[in-house]
Formats: C-alpha cells, structure tokens, sequence
C-alpha cells in the first residue's frame, strides 16, 4: 500500500471552483535503468490516475490521466472542480504489477 497526500479546500462554498491536489509515493521504475549490477531494473509504473465525484447515487469522473514512464517518482497531480453540491470524490491510482490504491474524501459544500 502507498502513502498518499490528498488536499481538498475545506468547505468550500458552492459553486466555487476549488483545487483538488493528489500525490502518491511510488518509484515510477522505467525499466531502462540499470541496477547496480548492470541489468534492467522491472518497469513499475503508475498507468491511470482516476478520480469521480459521487452523490445522491451518482457517480462521475471528474478527471482522469494517463501516465507515461516520463513521469517522476512520486507523481503530483492538481486540477480543478466546480463544488456544485456535497459528496464524496473517490481516487484510484492503476499501474504495473497488479498496482491499484483507492482513496476517499469527502466534500461539504456550504
């Protein structure tokens, strides 16, 4: 399981468009990097990240990307939301070897 960082404005008002911030600790391994030994390091990366917004029994995404092995360690991901009405947005990270960690957070629009 990987640490994540997740910073959503506290209540924000509504109709506000807030910054939503994710950041997940992970190597993000190339696969073309040489280990001490001289062979090719496993490539372990972050594919998909994904998150949806869900209330009153509806769930939307709001935002996905796709990452590339270009992507530094400890990927950073910000963008932003209209905070329309309360709910709860769910993260998902996706990547090489079975990877997935899930997160969630919820909103309270005032």
């Amino acid at each position: 399981m990987a640490r994540t960082l997740i910073t959503v404005p506290p209540n924000p008002k509504k109709n506000t468009v807030i910054e939503i911030r994710a950041l997940i600790q992970h190597p993000m391994e190339t696969g073309l990097r040489p280990d001490v030994e001289g062979k090719l390091q496993p490539r372990n990366i972050i594919q998909r990240f994904e998150c949806r917004f869900s209330s009153g029994g509806k769930s939307d995404v709001i935002f996905s990307a796709e990452l590339f092995p270009a992507i530094s360690a400890n990927p950073y991901i910000a963008f932003n939301f209209r905070a329309t009405q309360s709910g709860t947005l769910g993260f998902q990270w996706t990547g090489d070897n079975g990877f997935t960690q899930a997160e969630t957070v919820s909103l309270v629009v005032v």
